[in-house]
C-alpha cells in the first residue's frame, strides 16, 4: 500500500502512449511518485512497473471480445485483485472504456468496504458517449472524480448531460507529438496514393483487401504510385498483398514523410484520419466490421460520422465508405475524381488543415499530470 502510488490501466498501443507522456510529465514534479498497473512497452520506458502488458489484447469489434470473453475475465479479476491489494492513492484509466469503465466500476465497490481508502478515479480519454450509449455518461458520473478529455466538444457535452462529473479538456495528444514536424506537402510524379488500413490485425484482414482492389482498378485508370506504411503487424501486409500485381511492398517507419507525399489517401476511420488531417492529405474513410458488430453498431450509434475529422468539422472533411458502401470500385471512382482535380484537392487540403486547429495546443500529457498531482 503507498499514499504515492498511482495504478494505471492502459489496454492499446494509443493509450500505452499517451499515459506514458502523463507519467513522465509527473515524474518531473514529483520523481518519488510510484507507477504501476496494466500498460505496455510505452509506459515501461517511462518508469512504470508494468506487471501485466495489456496491449497484447487489443481488440476491435463486438466477435473478438466475445471470442475472448474468458481470457479478458481472467485479466479483469488478477487486475482487480492486484490493484485492490496495492490500495493506489488513485486509479488512472486509460480509453479501452469497454474494459476500464467496468472495471473503475468493480474498484470504487471495493474501495467503500475498505476503511481508509477511497482512491481518485480518473478516466483519462472519454469513452464516445455522444456517439453512443449515452446513459454511460451517467455510470462516469457516479463513479468517477474526474474525466480527462481530449477532444474540445466533450467538456460541454458532459456539462449538458451529467454536469456533477469533473471534466477537463487537456487537448489531443496527437499535437504534442506531431508538433514541429515538417508538414509541407512534397507533390510526387506520378502522385502517391496512400493506402492506411489500421494498425489491428482484424482492421487489416478486412481493409486491405478492399484497399488492395481500390489501387488496381484505379491503376487501370490513372498512373498512381502506391504506398503503404505498415508501422505495425507488417508480415500480415505482406501476406496479404502476396500474389497481387503491383502491391506495394510494407514499408516500415516514416509515415510522416508518406503524408507530405500523398496526393490522395484511403484510410480506416481510426486515429489515423487526423494524422492525414493534419498534413492536409485528402483522404477517402473506411470501414468494415463484422455482421454481428456492424448489425449491432448501426442501431447504438447516434453520430452522422465515424471518422474524427468529420466529427470535428460536421462532416465537412473527408468522405466515409462504410461496410457494405467499402468496396473497391467506390474508393477507386471517388480516389480518381480528386486526382483529376488538383483544385479540389487544395480545396480539401486547407479544410483539413481548419479542421486541426480545433484540437489545441502542444502540452495534453503535462496537463493531464497538473490536474492529477493536485488530487494526491
Amino acid at each position: 500500500m503507498s499514499g504515492r502510488q498511482v495504478y494505471i490501466v492502459a489496454g492499446d498501443p494509443s493509450g500505452d502512449l499517451l499515459a506514458a507522456g502523463v507519467v513522465r510529465a509527473w515524474r518531473e514534479r514529483e520523481p518519488d511518485i510510484r507507477f504501476t498497473g496494466a500498460g505496455g512497452p510505452q509506459l515501461a520506458a517511462a518508469g512504470m512497473e508494468v506487471g501485466t502488458d495489456l496491449t497484447h489484447h487489443a481488440v476491435i469489434g463486438l466477435w473478438e471480445v466475445v471470442r475472448r470473453y474468458w481470457t479478458f475475465r481472467r485479466l479483469f479479476h488478477r487486475l482487480l485483485e492486484e490493484c485492490v491489494a496495492q490500495r493506489p492513492s488513485v486509479l488512472l484509466c486509460v480509453d479501452y472504456g469497454g474494459f476500464n469503465l467496468r472495471f473503475a466500476e468493480a474498484v470504487r465497490e471495493r474501495s467503500l468496504s475498505i476503511p481508509g481508502w477511497r482512491p481518485h478515479i480518473v478516466q483519462l480519454v472519454s469513452p464516445q458517449v455522444w456517439a453512443s450509449r449515452p446513459q454511460r455518461a451517467r455510470t462516469l458520473e457516479q463513479t468517477h472524480d474526474l474525466l480527462l478529455s481530449i477532444l474540445p466538444f466533450e467538456k460541454a457535452w458532459y456539462a449538458d448531460h451529467v454536469p456533477r462529473l469533473r471534466v477537463e479538456h487537456i487537448g489531443h495528444p496527437l499535437v504534442d507529438r506531431l508538433e514541429g514536424v515538417d508538414r509541407t506537402p512534397l507533390p510526387s510524379d506520378p502522385p502517391e496514393l496512400l493506402l492506411l488500413p489500421g494498425s489491428r490485425t482484424g482492421e487489416l484482414q478486412r481493409h486491405l483487401p478492399v484497399q488492395f482492389e481500390a489501387a488496381r482498378r484505379l491503376r487501370s485508370r490513372v498512373s498512381v504510385r502506391l504506398v503503404l506504411p505498415a508501422e505495425r503487424l507488417c508480415g500480415l501486409a505482406r501476406e496479404l498483398g502476396a500474389g497481387r500485381d503491383g502491391m506495394p511492398e510494407p514499408q516500415v517507419g516514416d509515415l510522416a514523410g508518406a503524408l507530405r507525399r500523398a496526393s490522395v489517401a484511403i484510410a480506416s476511420t481510426g486515429t489515423v484520419t487526423l494524422e492525414c488531417a493534419w498534413f492536409g492529405v485528402p483522404t477517402l474513410a473506411m470501414y468494415r466490421t463484422s455482421w454481428l458488430t456492424y448489425q449491432i453498431g448501426r442501431r447504438l450509434i447516434t453520430v452522422r460520422h465515424l471518422a474524427m475529422p468529420n466529427l470535428l468539422s460536421d462532416g465537412a472533411a473527408m468522405p466515409e465508405f462504410i461496410q457494405e458502401a467499402a468496396t473497391g470500385e467506390a474508393l477507386a471512382a471517388a480516389a480518381e475524381v480528386w486526382l483529376d482535380q488538383p483544385m479540389e484537392r487544395l480545396r480539401v487540403h486547407e479544410k483539413l488543415l481548419e479542421t486541426v486547429r480545433t484540437l489545441g495546443t502542444p502540452g495534453a500529457g503535462r496537463r493531464a499530470a497538473e490536474i492529477l498531482a493536485a488530487l494526491v
